[in-house]
């Protein structure tokens, strides 16, 4: 997949009762942690799976801006683009699939973040941010990162889409869908098999290999079928 941008733009981002610009760009951050980050998830993962956390990262950022959360203290956006491009390394080539996805994910993306120095509770916020990010009600309460990156991939399914209407046909363009949500859900459905721990009860990857076996479909993709307005 061809790295692909656009130049910097602005949007508004409320603070109080004034309207400030802020920065968007469709551009990666270029330090050797986000570059090394990038190659394992393209080296791992299915092409959809890499756009999709190419987009969670834009979606998020997008969201940050909304919400006027650039200017917090707990904002890095080099560490929002670890945990949202990273996040679904578990469900690649990488992942050993003894445990749930989320953490094995989380474990890959700690060790990308460790080789390149990053200090230890910097590492600990990007990994609590991928094991929880399948986790709603959690990771929203776990401090700003983890609700960046639950809420920038849930956005790629449809939630909160209005936040990405001056961006999305552009996001899309550089980094296309593919039926992203079946792939997705295949390699989610194929770890849990690998082995018991792999999809512990109640955790999604259980419940989408149990809603598979049952009707052919998960909720997911069902949900995702009327939900998402630019299709799977």
């Amino acid at each position: 997949m061809a790295l692909r941008g656009t130049a910097a733009t602005s949007a508004p981002a409320a603070t109080g009762n004034t309207v400030t610009a802020v920065s968007f760009t469709m551009e990666f951050p270029t330090t050797p942690m986000a570059g090394a980050a990038l190659a394992i998830v393209r080296r791992s993962e299915a092409e959809a799976i890499v756009n999709h956390s190419a987009r969670s990262f834009f979606f998020a950022e997008l969201l940050a801006i909304h919400e006027g959360l650039h200017h917090d203290s707990g904002y890095d956006r080099e560490l929002l683009f670890a945990a949202t491009v990273m996040h679904d390394l578990g469900t690649g080539a990488l992942a050993p699939g003894r445990a749930r996805f989320e953490v094995e994910g989380a474990d890959l993306a700690a060790e990308v973040l460790a080789e390149h120095r990053v200090p230890q509770a910097d590492i600990d916020r990007v990994w609590e941010a991928i094991a929880l990010h399948t986790s709603p009600g959690i990771a929203e309460r776990r401090g700003l990162l983890a609700y960046l990156t639950a809420e920038g991939s849930k956005m790629d399914i449809g939630f909160n889409a209005p936040v990405t209407a001056s961006y999305q046909a552009a996001i899309h363009a550089a980094y296309p869908r593919l039926r992203m949500v079946r792939t997705l859900t295949d390699a989610i459905v194929d770890h849990a098999a690998r082995s018991e721990t792999a999809a512990p009860i109640y955790s999604m990857g259980q419940q989408f290999a149990l809603e598979r076996r049952e009707s052919g479909a998960t909720q997911l993709e069902r949900l995702a079928a009327g939900l998402i307005p630019w299709g799977e």
